[in-house]
């Protein structure tokens, strides 16, 4: 079988809702990332077999096809959208790997884009005559309205079961700014749209800025705008290729060991990484000492905290550069924003050297992915 490898990884700024992509469609943002990693590989763009890539609130249709077109790609590339919410931009990466390890391509573009800004407004048909048109902000999760909780009310939940303390997630949340500020490797990975080279969110936040913060759910645990991910815009894709079309192209690759998506209970989607990280490293025949890096998606600091704490991962590996909470949560595309970050790491570290990716979604979805250094 042949192995899958990335040999390019490229992604916008993340930009928060309302803010510097407000007027950037979504298919033009996926579209600059694209062109942007086919030039890093110097690979014809008549030699891509498909682009798949992760949406969640495009409103229908199929963006991954107008975005490659827009980049330029011949008609004859295959194009594919999906939607697995929060996980699909890592999801479509998986695909891209399967579509790679079976034979049935040789060059894969995936990742995902999205863009809150630009959102269609979403209403309901009418069921009667007369009856106003109802409008809504998401579908359901779940067949069960019980078991499909507010993602706010489901963290703070959380939070109250685990014991995580307000002060502990106020913590992490501005460790994970500090980190992003910090960041000098960040320009290398974006692709600059509107003048933006670094994400628009991330800032300085202290300790007393985050107390003073009203809280959105819960109570003595509960959680806050600083310790919840912003709405935000951005695109990002990585190409994925065959042993023989890696062996024809110069710069460092990195190996996609092996992938995992997974169901959980879906009354607490924050939980659902755990099991899908464990099933792969299990399969993988790794524990979570073998990983040197890892990019864990904070949607909530509560739900990255307790990842982390749920698998045994060691903390001071996890989301070296800062994470969501600094930057945003552009849904479809933050699983791929977190591939493109590992795969710029992992750039720099030693052949065999180990990364893992894991994302949660809404409905109680859980994705992972190990990526594996392997040098030029």
């Amino acid at each position: 079988m042949n192995g899958a490898h990335i040999i390019a990884g490229r992604r916008t700024a993340v930009a928060v809702r309302n803010g510097a992509f407000a007027e950037i469609e979504t298919a033009d943002l996926g579209a600059a990332v694209i062109r942007q990693a086919l030039k890093d590989t110097e690979l014809p763009m008549d030699r891509v077999d498909e682009v798949i890539l992760g949406n969640a609130l495009y409103g229908g249709g199929n963006p991954a096809r107008v975005a490659a077109l827009a980049a330029g790609l011949p008609e004859c590339a295959g194009a594919m959208t999906i939607d697995t919410q929060c996980c699909g931009g890592l999801d479509a990466i998986a695909l891209a790997a399967a579509r790679v390890r079976s034979g049935s391509a040789d060059i894969v573009i995936a990742g995902g884009l999205e863009s809150y800004s630009r959102a269609p407004i979403r209403q309901r048909r009418p069921t009667l005559p007369g009856e106003e048109l109802e409008s809504y902000d998401r579908p359901p999760f779940t067949p069960w309205a019980e078991r499909d909780p507010d993602m706010i009310t489901s963290a703070a939940d959380l939070a109250v079961r685990l014991q995580i303390a307000r002060t502990r997630q106020d913590a992490y949340a501005v460790e994970s700014h500090r980190r992003a500020e910090e960041d000098i490797a960040v320009e290398s990975q974006v692709v600059v749209l509107n003048g933006l080279a670094r994400d628009e969110f991330t800032r300085p936040l202290s300790p007393a800025v985050c107390r003073r913060l009203p809280l959105s759910g819960g109570e003595d645990y509960g959680v806050t705008a600083a310790t919840t991910a912003v709405e935000a815009d951005a695109a990002a894709v990585v190409i994925v290729v065959s042993e023989r079309v890696r062996e024809s192209v110069t710069g460092n690759s990195v190996l996609i060991r092996g992938d995992v998506s997974r169901g959980d209970d879906p009354t607490c989607p924050a939980l659902a990484p755990i099991a899908a990280v464990r099933e792969l490293l299990a399969r993988l025949r790794l524990s979570p000492h073998d990983i040197a890096r890892t990019e864990m998606m904070e949607a909530f600091a509560v739900q990255a905290l307790a990842c982390i704490d749920g698998i045994g991962l060691a903390p001071d590996s996890v989301n070296q550069r800062g994470g969501a909470l600094a930057w945003g949560h552009p849904i479809g595309a933050s699983g791929a924003i977190l591939a493109v970050r590992l795969f710029h790491d992992l750039q720099g570290r030693a052949p065999g050297d180990l990364g893992l990716a894991a994302i949660a979604a809404a409905g109680g979805l859980g994705s992972a992915m190990v990526l594996e250094a392997v040098g030029a």
